[in-house]
């Protein structure tokens, strides 16, 4: 869509290259561009450690063994990726409570 406007568009360009066509620095990213996209999406407050979590949820939702999703995060124990980061998603949540009313009317 933008990439007509774009200055770096050969496939080994950054995605979000800077001026010099190197990667911007992540605290400029975080700063200029993606806190002020989550406060206009309304998402509210976002960091980077926002992302990890939203990927590891989405690891765990998506079936992925709990030790392949260690080693994506690079957490050195497993129940920090069980216990800190991984969180179910809401559909997961709605499909869960489903099953119990389903399994409670049978009874």
């Amino acid at each position: 869509m933008f990439r007509h406007q774009a200055v770096y568009v050969a496939p080994t360009n950054y995605v979000f290259a800077g001026d010099s066509g190197k990667p911007r620095w992540q605290g400029v990213m975080l700063t200029d561009h993606i806190k002020p996209a989550a406060v206009r999406a309304g998402i509210g407050k976002v960091g980077w450690h926002t992302f990890r979590h939203t990927f590891s949820s989405i690891l765990h939702n998506a079936g992925t063994n709990m030790a392949v999703q260690k080693e994506l995060l690079r957490h050195a124990d497993i129940q920090t990726t069980m216990n800190l980061y991984t969180q179910a998603v809401a559909p997961a949540k709605r499909e869960a409570v489903h099953r119990v009313a389903l399994a409670l009317l049978k009874g």
